[in-house]
């Protein structure tokens, strides 16, 4: 038994990269712009990271943040950072002076680093955090370091990794705390799910700083497939590095959305994997998807969860079925990824609802890629796992297959007359209309039904709808109840990842009225 213990490994993703630097020493690990570095080199650079952070004072557990869009300074940080011991805070580029520095005094990071054109937003940060440019200064920082300098010992694989800011879609961020257990487990699953190899070429779409990139830095490592950094998403750039030989990526359905529209829109000469989260995916998109030859799998998951946790697995039966029939089923949030865990649709008691695909409870989980807890929040943490699962939030449905479907956020259903209404439903009837680019649909006030559904709305360019062409168009399509009352056109307030962030429309239109706003 003793010898077993002395043999043991802790799991981390550090691992990936020490073996790719090597296994995969000549193959290209990242492109940024101009910049090429292989698997060698970046191991080299995360080996000299972390050495020239512990010889500046770096302590274990100490919390080092970076501000910077995708790059290949945010991809070595997610390696040389833990490799030091510390702990890795990647922060939203997005956010306000004011909520950057809430979140570095918040995780109580004794170091940022940051895009150059970034450092004004942290006028405000406490004069004893140490700031540095990812250019200049970071360089300056590698070449204090060394790569003979890289003995890493990990006391214990569930020793946290990094904290994750949520992205504030239900009002104020947490801290989700993360270990190496889990971002190791969860980046092998990515990487079998998502089928990566070391000939894969998977581009940044997706924002590093959102759940770590979904653990994709870490599931690349595992393969020694080659990163691509976008900076920012341009629909025109990113058909032209898909014409150019990108064969993964990952966004949102807005994004997606917004892609498929674009004038550069075409069909693909070979297949390209895409994986989706965040909201479920339309019918419509899922078709006019398949259309340009993108192999799109639907996945789910939280911050909490270290980004996806199930993942839509289609039968081969399904290739046999209508379009339509196919397109609903891969609207499903399915079955847990091969590392995830248990998760189950339970009733009020915790008891499971009825595998029949009508009765809904809430989407509970647990297992080895759920978080620790909450930073510093431990009446958070305590009400996310009450009886012992991880509470999402999230209301759904068991099919008799055992796949999952989300039917709604629990902040989301509308509770009309007595009837509960689902936004999501109404949103893809909205979808199926051919004038509409994206929506949402929330509950608002009324005076005789105490709330009814409203739609937001954003047409397609050049596109023409009024308010009544798509409320009939939605009674043609789901139950008169469930259509919208009214219609508001514009365009819809999102987080940084994409995701409608409808707690803003409710606080708008429920302002001054009794209902708590979620």
């Amino acid at each position: 038994m003793t010898a077993r213990r002395v043999c043991r490994q802790e799991l981390t993703p550090v691992s990936f990269l020490e073996r790719s630097g090597t296994v995969h020493a000549e193959r290209l690990a990242v492109v940024d712009g101009e910049v090429r570095v292989t698997w060698k080199e970046l191991r080299a650079r995360s080996r000299r990271l972390a050495s020239a952070l512990r010889r500046a004072g770096l302590d274990a557990g100490e919390r080092v943040a970076f501000l910077t869009p995708n790059s290949e300074p945010l991809l070595l940080a997610h390696f040389g950072v833990p490799q030091a011991g510390g702990v890795l805070v990647a922060i939203n580029v997005r956010l306000s002076s004011a909520e950057i520095e809430a979140i570095v005094a918040h995780s109580g990071a004794t170091a940022v680093f940051c895009a150059p054109d970034l450092r004004p937003r942290l006028a405000g940060v406490s004069p004893r955090v140490r700031l540095f440019d990812t250019h200049g200064d970071l360089e300056s920082l590698l070449g204090s370091g060394s790569d003979e300098d890289a003995d890493f010992r990990l006391a214990s694989e569930d020793d946290p990794i990094a904290v994750n800011y949520t992205s504030g879609t239900t009002g104020r961020p947490k801290g989700v705390v993360i270990h190496h257990r889990g971002a190791a487990l969860n980046a092998l699953a990515v990487a079998l799910e998502h089928r990566l190899t070391a000939e894969s070429v998977y581009l940044w779409t997706l924002p590093m700083f959102h759940c770590n990139g979904w653990t994709f830095p870490w599931a690349l490592a595992a393969v020694g497939a080659a990163s691509v950094c976008l900076p920012r998403v341009e629909s025109a750039e990113v058909w032209r590095q898909l014409d150019a030989g990108v064969s993964h990526f990952c966004a949102t359905p807005t994004v997606l959305i917004q892609l498929v529209h674009d004038p550069a829109a075409h069909r693909l000469t070979r297949p390209v994997r895409v994986w989706t989260g965040g909201a479920p995916p339309s019918p419509t998109l899922l078709a006019r998807m398949a259309a340009l030859n993108f192999t799109l799998d639907h996945t789910y998951g939280l911050t909490e969860t270290y980004g996806p946790f199930a993942i839509n697995v289609p039968p081969p039966s399904l290739e046999g079925r209508s379009p339509e029939e196919q397109a609903r089923y891969r609207a499903r949030q399915g079955y847990p990824h091969i590392g995830a865990g248990e998760m189950r649709i339970v009733d009020a008691d915790m008891s499971d609802v009825p595998a029949d695909g009508n009765t809904i409870g809430e989407v509970v989980m647990r297992g080895n890629v759920v978080m620790t807890g909450y930073f510093e929040d431990p009446e958070a943490t305590e009400s996310a796992f009450a009886g012992g699962w991880f509470h999402s939030g999230d209301l759904g449905v068991r099919h008799p297959d055992g796949s999952i479907e989300l039917r709604d956020r629990s902040k989301d259903i509308i509770i009309s007359g007595g009837e509960n209404i689902g936004s999501i439903e109404v949103e893809q009837a909205l979808a199926g209309h051919p004038a509409v680019l994206e929506c949402a649909v929330i509950a608002v006030p009324d005076e005789q039904w105490g709330e009814t559904p409203k739609a937001f709305v954003t047409l397609k360019p050049g596109a023409a709808a009024t308010e009544t062409d798509l409320i009939e168009h939605c009674r043609s399509t789901i139950a008169r109840y469930k259509a919208p009352r009214s219609v508001e056109f514009g365009p819809l307030p999102k987080t940084s990842t994409g995701k409608i962030r409808k707690h803003v429309l409710r606080e708008r239109e429920w302002k001054g009225r009794d209902k708590r706003i979620h």
